[in-house]
Parts: C-alpha cells; sequence; structure tokens
C-alpha cells in the first residue's frame, strides 16, 4: 500500500506544475491578443473569446497520451506493477482534472459575471447557476479525454504503427458506415427516436428542460468503459 501512495504522490507532483504553466501561457496569450486587436480597432467593447474550456481539453488529451510510455517504463523497471500503474495514472487524471476542472469552472463563471457577452462551454449548453454540477461536467469530461487518449495510446504501443492504423482507419469506416445508415438506411422515425435518446443522454429533455444528472452519468459511464478497455489492455502491455 505504501508503494502505490507513493506512485501517486510522485505522479501528481510532478504534473502539478504544469497545470499553472498552462494557464499563465494561456491567459498571457488571450491578454495580448485582445490588447493587441483593442488597440488596432480603437475599442474593446466587442473584443474577446469564449469556451476558454477547450484550451484545457486539449491539455488533457495530451497528458493522456504523454502519460503512459516514459513513466511505464520507469515505474516498470522499479519493481511496480501494471496494476499500481493504472491505478496511479487514473488517480493523476482525476487530480489534475479535478483541478482544472475547479479552475476554469470559476473563471468561466466570473468572467461571465463581468462580461456578460463570455460564454462557457458548460454555460452554453446548460446555462450558469450551478457551480458544483458545472465542476462535476468538466471534471467527468477531462477524465473522460484523458481515458480515451491514454487508451488509444496503450493499443498503439501493443499493436503498433501498422495495425493501429489499420485500426483507424477501420474505425473510420464504421464511423461513415453508421452515418450512412442514419442517411439513407433508417426511417425518420428511428432517426429521431435515436437522437432523442443521444440528447436526453446529455440531459437535454423533450420538453425542453434540462436534466443535469444524465450528462453525469453518461459521462462517467464512458469513462468507466475507457478505464477498463485501458486496465485490459496494460496487463498485456510490454516495454518497447
Amino acid at each position: 500500500m505504501n508503494k502505490l501512495k507513493t506512485i501517486i504522490q510522485y505522479e501528481c507532483a510532478t504534473s502539478f506544475k504544469y497545470i499553472w504553466l498552462f494557464y499563465g501561457i494561456q491567459y498571457t496569450i488571450v491578454t495580448l491578443i485582445s490588447i493587441i486587436i483593442g488597440i488596432s480597432v480603437g475599442t474593446f467593447e466587442n473584443v474577446g473569446t469564449n469556451c476558454l474550456e477547450i484550451n484545457s481539453l486539449i491539455y488533457v488529451g495530451i497528458l493522456g497520451v504523454l502519460g503512459f510510455k516514459e513513466d511505464f517504463r520507469m515505474l516498470l523497471q522499479n519493481g511496480f506493477t501494471r496494476k499500481y500503474i493504472f491505478i496511479a495514472t487514473f488517480s493523476l487524471f482525476c487530480f489534475i482534472s479535478g483541478i482544472m476542472a475547479l479552475t476554469d469552472t470559476l473563471t468561466g463563471n466570473l468572467i461571465h459575471s463581468v462580461k456578460n457577452s463570455y460564454c462557457s462551454l458548460y454555460g452554453g449548453l446548460y446555462e450558469y447557476g450551478n457551480l458544483l454540477t458545472n465542476w462535476l461536467w468538466l471534471f467527468l469530461l477531462y477524465t473522460l479525454i484523458c481515458s480515451f487518449f491514454y487508451c488509444m495510446i496503450l493499443i498503439f504501443n501493443v499493436i503498433g504503427k501498422t495495425a493501429f492504423l489499420s485500426f483507424g482507419i477501420l474505425l473510420g469506416g464504421i464511423i461513415l458506415l453508421i452515418a450512412a445508415l442514419f442517411r439513407y438506411v433508417f426511417s425518420s422515425a428511428l432517426v429521431k427516436y435515436i437522437v432523442n435518446i443521444l440528447m436526453k443522454a446529455m440531459g437535454f429533455m423533450k420538453d425542453g428542460s434540462i436534466n443535469h444528472l444524465f450528462p453525469l452519468l453518461t459521462l462517467l459511464s464512458v469513462t468507466f468503459l475507457f478505464g477498463i478497455a485501458s486496465f485490459s489492455v496494460i496487463r498485456r502491455t510490454e516495454l518497447r
């Protein structure tokens, strides 16, 4: 148990400082661009941006990819089991996602309260007013993105570049096939039924109301599935 605690502390401690480096760079760039545009047009009234959480999604996606290779090699060579490495990695994902979700929730709501034209990712979809639900939604979304890319890099490492490209082409073909089925095969009633289910899963009800619990359950379920897939793959992962 002490070894697990040690590896979790190591993963979180080594990644914590990069969060603030990311936010420092992000807000510096946004501020500089806003100043330049404002000076150029002669007014700051319509200068601004929206959905800064998109940058966080990119960051956690990169984290999911980079959270495997070197750490896995180093930890495995130091006697840590794949189970411990998996738990530590997902603890890192939760740790980083929780901090970034809290930061983006508070920042997004603060900017919106100061400048009403600013629209955060969650606020644009589900409206403002519930900080806890906002944080939970972003936390699960960031964790999902980490889990997805982590699962992909694990699969890439196991099957190799050529097989992974073939897998990507096959997946793209399946997506195109599904799109074609929706467009040319399925009846309009069936398409409408499926769309309603998907909309309901993301919290948008038929009567126009919003259920804030459903999207949380959906994101949690998908993250759980990617977690199971990642654990299944990492058990078969070897050093290359």
